[in-house]
């Protein structure tokens, strides 16, 4: 399976726009807080609420 990468830039527009959730690919949450990427959430917290997430918003998972 072929995972398309995109822009940080790019991402950033999509979030500001409400068209997609940013998620912090890495398990570890102080490393999450360290990359501090704004209006991100942590894999634990997609993981919380993944059955209520619009399934029709894109997802962008980062790491470092």
């Amino acid at each position: 399976m072929d995972i398309p990468r995109i822009e940080p830039t790019v991402a950033h527009q999509h979030a500001s726009e409400g068209d997609a959730l940013i998620v912090c690919a890495y398990d570890d949450e102080k490393k999450c807080d360290d990359l501090g990427v704004s209006g991100a959430i942590s894999l634990h917290e997609f993981e919380d609420r993944a059955e209520d997430l619009d399934r029709r918003r894109e997802i962008i998972f980062y790491c470092n």
